[in-house]
């Protein structure tokens, strides 16, 4: 009797994979207020009230950390069979999906691809299948995972393979557009089990995060050269905003003992310092000259509570951010705010090799 209690009460407090959903009040509010009943994350910003990838690979991701097993599938079920004509690993997902006034339709507005997106899914595919013990979420992890490095990986003469924006547009030798913010290191990291090209790419990422920040500040968009290196974007510049906030986001929530994290973080140190001297997150910066404009929203205050942990500038923006929330049908300014905040209060962390540790999984 003595031995059945005691494996009793290890199994009792043994982490299930089966545990109800966490108490998420802030995702909560993004299903309610972005999420159809099928599935669907929806802009309401754009008239057109369209669906993008992006959308649907960070709300998988959510699902994920708030183990909402229920979401999770309706949110993938969707997405195959919408912008994936029925499966993920067979084909990208479209990057854009809406109302076409035009011809009065719902459907696909856009069929090019996302590779960020892409890359979260995959990721997000992977972590459930580990975390749930969901082999079919494995499985078509690792073959959307190989889509993506067929379709859209290139490798740049004289600095290696990378991911690219998409499947197409982003490539015209000798020079190769790319967007910093679509190559988080922990998810590149966890996708190297999965062998060639994803440990060259990720060893490649903190100097293509270098390269295109000369000033420690990140552009949106910027170039590859054969004969001149890192470039400014010819398409849309300098500039970095909306796009470019997801670099310190990302790198703030680096492991730390995640390789290349220190001299990332002391590279990119000028955000914090312009922060700083602001009192808030400039919203527009210009890459090259550091100049900048505006005063951000405060979702950008929420992507860098990682990057500021540990500093005594934390509890000034996280103070801006809970004085003024985003509106819930934001659709931007909530996902920043999910990923920042959720990070900040401890719903989840990443290992050194890039795989995810939400605060359920915990014993």
């Amino acid at each position: 009797m003595r031995m059945l209690l005691c494996l009793l009460g290890l199994w009792l407090l043994a982490p299930s994979t089966q545990a109800a959903s966490v108490e998420w009040p802030a995702w909560e509010r993004f299903k309610s207020a972005l999420i159809s009943d099928d599935g669907r994350v929806i802009d309401v910003s754009d008239e057109r009230l369209i669906t993008t990838s992006e959308g649907q690979s960070y709300a998988l991701f959510f699902a994920l950390v708030a183990n909402d097993q229920d979401t999770f599938a309706r949110l993938l079920a969707w997405t195959q069979n919408n912008l994936a004509k029925s499966d993920l690993g067979a084909r990208l997902p479209a990057w854009l999906w809406g109302h076409d006034k035009d011809d009065n339709r719902w459907g696909v507005l856009d069929a090019n691809s996302a590779s960020d997106a892409d890359l979260w899914i995959a990721y997000s595919l992977l972590e459930a299948g580990r975390l749930w013990q969901r082999r079919d979420y494995q499985v078509l992890g690792t073959r959307l995972a190989r889509l993506v490095a067929e379709q859209e990986v290139a490798d740049l003469e004289g600095f290696g393979p990378m991911l690219l924006p998409g499947n197409t547009g982003f490539a015209d030798p000798p020079l190769w557009r790319v967007n910093p913010s679509y190559v988080p290191p922990q998810l590149l990291r966890r996708l190297s089990v999965l062998g060639a090209p994803w440990p060259a790419i990720a060893d490649n990422v903190p100097a293509l995060l270098k390269g295109t920040a000369p000033k420690g500040l990140a552009p949106d968009w910027a170039a590859w050269h054969a004969d001149h290196g890192w470039q400014p974007d010819p398409v849309h510049g300098v500039e970095g905003d909306y796009d470019a906030i997801r670099v310190y986001l990302w790198l703030g929530m680096l492991a730390e003992d995640a390789p290349g994290r220190e001299s990332l973080l002391v590279h990119f140190a000028p955000m914090a310092l312009l922060t700083k001297r602001l009192g808030a997150p400039p919203e527009s910066i210009d890459a090259q000259s550091g100049e900048h404009d505006n005063t951000a929203n405060t979702s950008f205050s929420a992507a860098l509570l990682p990057l500021l942990a540990d500093t005594s500038l934390l509890e000034e923006q996280r103070q801006r951010l809970l004085d003024n929330p985003p509106a819930d049908d934001a659709y931007y300014a909530q996902v920043l705010t999910l990923f920042g905040l959720g990070w900040d209060r401890g719903r989840y962390r990443f290992a050194n090799d890039g795989t995810l540790q939400p605060e359920w999984s915990s014993p």
